[in-house]
């Protein structure tokens, strides 16, 4: 009886072995979804449709950018946890609802790393503070001390609850003593339009939506968050050498499906995915706004999500910060 049994269980492990085989070798055969954590226009959306593109000139399928905002990035990410591990939804995921919302977020509607599968790192972003001109301030230093003199008084804006940028900005309060308020916004650009508009002070933003209009004059760099200067923006210093040493906030972002999606669908995205985010034309392009490209195996890249839950766990710890 056990020979039999154990003999079905190995015959039913084969089939499902097999079921898998020839699913990820007919995939894709039909139209891939991309959930973007964030309205148009942030570097989460410029990376989803580069990828995007590519993907459906290599497949021949379409891929669908579906921009669903909110909730510091839960709201995208929710929807693709619960999705059919197939391969055909697929989530332009980052450090937000992969290593800060847990232990931001009070309650959260799913288990970043039980709830995925990731599939490859493809990028970091450089964040960039900048203010309207009107702000009588040339530097971080000065900020510091205009800050100081104005308790309340001066805001920050952010692409929302819980993103990089925030905490950013939650981290400058810490370390500098200063009390600015936090503004949040669904997504980089809307925070971008009230900066440009004179209704913020500031805002803590991704490098590719805010350095054309500091190209242009219409916003001033104060500094990036990097321990080092971005190629894309190289006269402007890091906020650790403008008066606030240790300083320092990284932005990453990866590809990730849902979690029981097969091993095969899996591999056979990340080759694909590295490719893209390898080609020379990519590169440049991104590099020209502020994204350096990144990729990973799906089990580095996992490993890297565990090390930078603990990383950021640490950070929300010392800001204070804590959204329902």
């Amino acid at each position: 009886m056990r020979f039999v049994t154990g003999y079905a269980n190995l015959a039913a492990a084969t089939l499902l072995f097999a079921a898998a085989s020839a699913c990820a070798q007919s995939y894709p055969s039909k139209q891939i979804r991309f959930v973007v954590p964030f309205p148009p226009g942030g570097p989460a959306d410029i990376l989803s449709r580069t990828i995007g593109q590519s993907l459906a000139d290599s497949w021949a399928q379409q891929v669908v950018i579906d921009n669903r905002a909110g909730a510091g990035g839960n709201i995208g990410a929710e929807i693709v946890a619960k999705a059919p591990p197939d391969g055909y939804t697929m989530l332009m995921g980052f450090v937000g609802t992969h290593a800060i919302n847990s232990s931001l977020y009070r309650t959260m509607p799913f288990d970043a790393v039980k709830d995925f599968e990731p599939v490859a790192l493809v990028a970091m972003v450089t964040i960039i503070l900048v203010v309207h001109p009107s702000l009588p301030v040339k530097s971080v230093r000065e900020l510091i001390a205009l800050a100081n003199a104005h308790p309340g008084e001066l805001s920050f804006g952010s692409p929302g609850n819980g993103t990089p940028q925030h905490l950013a900005g939650e981290l400058f309060n810490t370390m500098t003593g200063v009390k600015m308020v936090h503004v949040p916004y669904k997504g980089a650009v809307p925070a971008l339009t009230d900066l440009l508009g004179g209704r913020l002070s500031m805002i803590f933003s991704s490098m590719p939506p805010a350095l054309p209009h500091v190209q242009s004059g219409k916003l001033r760099a104060l500094g990036v968050t990097s321990t080092a200067r971005s190629p894309a923006a190289p006269n402007v210093p890091t906020i650790a050498q403008s008066g606030l040493k240790g300083y320092e906030v990284i932005n990453w972002y990866g590809v990730l499906v849902p979690a029981r999606t097969p091993k095969e669908i899996v591999g056979k995205l990340n080759g694909e995915v590295v490719r893209i985010m390898n080609l020379p034309a990519v590169k440049e392009r991104l590099a020209a706004q502020g994204a350096e490209t990144y990729t990973s195996t799906p089990e580095k890249f996992a490993e890297m999500i565990k090390t930078e839950t603990e990383k950021w766990a640490k950070v929300v710890k010392f800001s204070g910060a804590q959204l329902d």
